[in-house]
């Protein structure tokens, strides 16, 4: 007989994980780090303080796919793609400016972002409630 460890034993995991990507998924942060001008990643959401106030907005760029929680805060309280630099207003998930590049390139594209951003306005970030409870902060 083995030692190895039998299938139908429980993960020992303190957080459950998602198949998909191997990561651990957390629902909640701690709200001392959700502090005006911070982006932080919460399941699916992009979540951060613009400044006025908390915000959660789906992770992926409507450009190119970029991981949003990995964006900053503008001096405008708006979220910036840490790729290409498009603007999404917080509170409604739309893009308020285009990207400035596309795939490695980083510069004008004129025509293509304007495209982009007709689509970005139109195709928004979606948006959830941030609620903060017991010094936690969760997505309503």
């Amino acid at each position: 007989m083995t030692d190895a460890p039998r299938r139908d034993t429980p993960r020992r995991d303190t957080q459950p994980r998602d198949s998909r990507r191997g990561e651990s998924i957390q629902d909640w942060l701690s709200a001392d780090v959700v502090v005006p001008g911070t982006v932080h990643r919460l399941d699916g959401y992009a979540v951060g303080h613009d400044g006025t106030s908390r915000f959660a907005v789906s992770r992926r760029c409507r450009h190119q796919l970029a991981d949003l929680s990995e964006g900053k805060i503008d001096a405008d309280g708006c979220l910036v793609c840490p790729w290409h630099g498009s603007r999404y207003d917080t509170q409604t998930g739309e893009m308020v400016e285009g990207p400035r590049g596309f795939l490695g390139y980083h510069g004008r594209t004129p025509g293509y972002t304007h495209v982009v951003l007709a689509l970005g306005r139109r195709w928004r970030l979606r948006t959830r409630r941030v609620v903060e409870r017991a010094g936690r902060v969760f997505l309503g």
